[in-house]
């Protein structure tokens, strides 16, 4: 399949906001709480980024680390905790971890990229998926291939998911070679640079895009900041960029006629 089979693709170009903008001001210190992800929305943001984890007793969170230490008040690995113990935690003084139930709720009319982050929320995020319907609104991606691959087994190709980002590394390597494109992946999520084998290397070439669109995936770049690299970005011919400042992509896109808002 191809990313314009996925309704999720249905844009001339998606602008994600990472953890629902975790460094435009008001969501500072509040990333992936609803507060966050309502700021993204009422901006016009339809495509939201976040984190999935399963807790102990299996309720699906949304959250970016796998402790709690970071951003909260709370202690310790999520994985050993109940829901029960996390919906104690507050983020920011006053927000609380939502579930990813709560997101799909609240923001139904959202597109939501989600990264498995453990390999226990895999069967709770295909559960989660089925009892919303929310097939068309989500993609899902992994840092850990064995994830992504247990994923698609469960559910099939009826989500739109990410190649690996150890595919995209390898084509960084060997871009001639098509294993890359072969994926049952759509969308190639990745900075413009990353470490392999203790060195950086350039993931974001013309020669990648040229052959990701031929082989009709999409090209997302994260996470982008700075309005000089955003315009460059669109000007080189990617499908979309995750940022952390919403305000500033959303200024950038406007000026060039793509924001849908």
């Amino acid at each position: 399949m191809r990313a314009r089979d996925y309704p999720f693709f249905d844009t001339r170009f998606a602008a994600f906001a990472h953890r629902g903008g975790a460094a435009y001001g008001p969501n500072v210190g509040r990333e992936n709480t609803l507060a966050a992800f309502r700021t993204a929305v009422e901006l016009g943001y339809r495509y939201l980024e976040t984190d999935v984890h399963a807790t102990r007793d299996g309720a699906l969170v949304a959250f970016h680390d796998d402790r709690l230490d970071r951003v909260s008040d709370g202690r310790g690995l999520i994985g050993e905790l109940t829901a029960a113990g996390v919906a104690r935690v507050s983020v920011g003084g006053s927000e609380r971890i939502p579930t990813l139930d709560q997101l799909l709720e609240e923001f139904d009319e959202a597109r939501f990229n989600i990264d498995i982050k453990n390999a226990s929320a895999i069967e709770p995020l295909v559960r989660a998926i089925e009892r919303h319907r929310a097939h068309d609104r989500v993609c899902v991606g992994s840092f850990g291939v064995d994830r992504i691959r247990a994923f698609r087994r469960l559910m099939g190709r009826r989500v739109a998911t990410t190649v690996s980002p150890a595919g995209t590394a390898y084509n960084a390597f060997a871009p001639a070679l098509p294993r890359v494109f072969n994926s049952p992946g759509v969308a190639l999520q990745l900075p413009i640079t990353l470490l392999v084998r203790g060195r950086q290397v350039r993931t974001l070439t013309g020669m990648l895009l040229r052959n990701a669109h031929r082989a009709g995936k999409v090209v997302h770049v994260w996470t982008i900041d700075d309005p000089a690299t955003m315009e460059d970005l669109i000007d080189q011919g990617v499908d979309g960029i995750f940022t952390d400042r919403v305000d500033l992509l959303k200024d950038v896109l406007v000026r060039r006629g793509l924001w849908e808002g």
